[in-house]
């Protein structure tokens, strides 16, 4: 079930379903922090359909862990929107969604003069920055005002923005998110700017950070999904560490499964990465092929995404290697699952993970890993893959070939992925170590207005 917020063709807004506030009572208050009924649950996110990346795919499972467990959701969103289990209702908040649009620039409407929003989301695009964050929560808040009473609490998924301080002082509990700082990706993304002038302009782009780093430091509490973001965002974010809560994410441990009727061959490594994003690191992995193809001409790399013109494409050309690696891109969880199924081995290259969801999907499967040890991926890995230094094509060729040599230990570690998996990465586990911390700051939430207007 969804909701959209309408923009006529003169900008004028309006909801489709009229909204009720509900008073919540101190007997209903009391309820909710004590676990005597399912929470009211709305979880903002300015993009989450799970293309878009680790956000979305948090998204549309802890939605599903939560309605599992009985509480309401909502899931408020802008476009690409999310997949969603059928209990979960979204809210479909429109933005320009200037990125989907061929001609953003020539994009500009005599409406858009009469909502400020509008008008600013068009202007930062135009001249190089990203503002969906800021928009999405000024849209949310706008949204919300009058209805915050329908919630209980209100859990952010790395929006970040001012809009979201708006809500808490009507009156909602604020539970945030934070994947990783995307200070990292800036520094990462900055530092393989070929030029000058695409320095600058990623600097701008970049500079909604600003705004998140500020709010990030008001939120109480924080969830973070390993220790190295926990370490990160104290440290690149100052937000206090008394402030943060660890919760680990999950992997679908139904989807992503031993497939026994298919075949795993001994030729074939796999990464699922995507190209054009300095990150992930996908170039040391093209490197460390480059390299192995030397003795193993019938060595096969399969991408899991889509390669654009860029460095890798560059990189590819460079080595003479571009016809040898295979890119799929378009493709269904289920078709994703098979791909584990069928490779020798998974590899995860990135210079840093806040978490790393691939990793846990390819260990799900009971394929062998091998990822390095940027972020958060030895935390998910643990001893049931093998890790090496990010960035470093020499010591992934290595750990390839030594693994490609040892189907014994293919096997063992392949077992042990999906052990470890089971053991420690369902989501049914977050969902409740979550629900732990809603009712917490409901709790807190209740006390400070309670000493206010005492």
């Amino acid at each position: 079930m969804s909701q959209v917020l309408e923009r006529d063709e003169t900008g004028d807004e309006s909801m489709n379903i009229a909204h009720a506030p509900k008073t919540l009572d101190a007997h209903a208050k009391q309820a909710a922090i004590a676990g005597d009924r399912p929470l009211r649950i709305l979880l903002p996110s300015y993009r989450s359909n799970p293309t878009t990346g680790g956000q979305g795919v948090y998204m549309r499972h802890i939605a599903k862990a939560l309605a599992d467990m009985g509480h309401q959701i909502d899931v408020i969103s802008g476009p690409p929107y999310p997949e969603l289990d059928p209990r979960v209702k979204l809210i479909k908040l429109p933005s320009l969604d200037l990125y989907a649009n061929p001609h953003p620039i020539r994009s500009l409407r005599p409406w858009m003069f009469a909502w400020p929003i509008d008008l600013y989301e068009w202007w930062s695009h135009a001249t190089g920055g990203f503002s969906e964050p800021y928009t999405f929560c000024e849209r949310m808040a706008r949204y919300v005002r009058g209805t915050v009473s329908d919630y209980d609490v209100c859990h952010d998924n790395q929006t970040l923005g001012w809009g979201l301080l708006k809500l808490r002082d009507m009156g909602l509990p604020i539970v945030g998110t934070i994947h990783h700082p995307i200070t990292m990706d800036r520094r990462i993304d900055i530092a393989h700017a070929k030029t000058l002038k695409l320095r600058l302009f990623k600097r701008r782009w970049y500079s909604f950070l600003n705004m998140q780093m500020k709010v990030a430091r008001e939120l109480d509490p924080l969830i973070v999904v390993s220790e190295s973001t926990r370490r990160d965002i104290v440290r690149e974010f100052g937000v206090k560490p008394e402030r943060t809560r660890l919760v680990l994410h999950g992997i679908d441990h139904v989807q992503f499964r031993p497939m026994p009727h298919i075949k795993r061959r001994d030729d074939l490594i796999v990464a699922c990465a995507s190209a054009d994003v300095p990150l992930k690191g996908l170039i040391y992995l093209i490197r460390a092929y480059a390299e192995l193809l030397k003795t193993r001409p019938n060595l096969k790399l399969r991408v899991i995404g889509r390669l654009r013109e860029g460095n890798t494409s560059d990189e590819l050309r460079e080595l003479g290697i571009m016809d040898k690696v295979e890119f799929i891109g378009g493709i269904t969880d289920e078709q994703i699952t098979e791909i584990y199924n069928e490779a020798t081995i998974a590899i995860s290259p990135s210079v840093y993970e806040g978490f790393g969801f691939p990793a846990g999907e390819a260990m799900s499967c009971g394929t062998p890993v091998i990822a390095t040890n940027g972020g958060s991926l030895p935390e998910v890995v643990g001893d049931a893959g093998i890790v090496v230094q990010h960035s470093n094509p020499a010591a992934l060729a290595t750990a390839i070939g030594a693994l490609l040599d040892d189907p014994e230990a293919r096997a063992r570690l392949g077992a042990a992925g999906r052990e470890r998996i089971l053991a420690k990465f369902k989501w049914e586990r977050a969902a409740r170590e979550v629900t732990e911390i809603y009712r917490q700051t409901i709790a807190d939430a209740d006390r400070r207005s309670e000493h206010a207007r005492a």
